[in-house]
């Protein structure tokens, strides 16, 4: 990310960003309109009223059905985690990471599908959440603040600390097949549950934050990949 230029820090941190603005919020409902039309989820509003996807029905047709021939199909940084899965958990049932997970890639997104665009709230049995001048505040059912007792590592890697919980490779993996398949009422998009028929799917980001900055003639850049599935 270049730092100088203010089109990037607001395209990906939302720098001179008004988070509650009309305007604002129309243009990422738009987006995450065209998002879910082209992965064949159910949209908000009628199609007449957004612009975007009323234009560019034809071009994201197309894309859709690209994406449906590539379905088994993962991005390069889920293929690298999809590979050392496959080696790591050989011997067991390997889950299959997401494929048609809805992107956020932009600043702006995750906030916008927290709440449906016609209300201030949205209520679940896991979460409450309120629009706020700030944003949105998430208020979690069980908000556990600690990982002490809960934090498993899986066998077969580095030396585990005394304690942390170790598991076996049988377990991980069937810990993990659970999250990656929940039950549709944890899949439902809280930005389509004021409507009858709602989008259910896996949202995911992937970051990469810089944990060594370049320094000339000495070392290049390096940054960590971080990647975040959730229903």
């Amino acid at each position: 990310m270049n730092l100088d230029d203010i089109k990037e820090l607001k395209r990906c941190l939302g720098f001179g960003v008004n988070l509650n603005s009309d305007e604002d919020r129309q243009r990422l409902t738009e987006v995450i309109n065209a998002k879910l039309w082209f992965r064949g989820q159910p949209t908000v509003g009628k199609g007449s009223e957004f612009s975007l996807l009323k234009t560019s029905k034809h071009l994201l047709a197309n894309l859709r059905e690209k994406n449906r021939l590539l379905a088994e199909y993962h991005c390069p940084a889920d293929a690298r985690i999809q590979d050392f899965l496959d080696r790591t958990l050989a011997d067991c049932d390997v889950p299959k990471l997401p494929t048609n997970a809805l992107q956020l890639e932009h600043h702006g997104l995750a906030r916008t599908l927290s709440l449906p665009p016609d209300k201030d709230s949205y209520t679940s049995e896991h979460v409450d959440s309120y629009r706020i001048e700030q944003g949105v505040l998430h208020n979690p059912r069980s908000d556990r603040r600690t990982t002490k007792g809960v934090f498993h590592i899986v066998e077969g890697g580095l030396p585990i600390p005394h304690d942390k919980k170790q598991v076996s490779k049988a377990v991980f993996a069937s810990l993990l097949g659970q999250a990656l398949s929940p039950p549709d009422s944890v899949m439902e998009l809280p930005f389509t549950s004021s409507q009858e028929d709602r989008a259910r799917l896996f949202v995911s980001l992937l970051l990469r934050p810089v944990v060594t900055p370049e320094v000339r003639g000495v070392c290049e850049e390096r940054s960590l990949e971080t990647r975040f599935f959730a229903p």
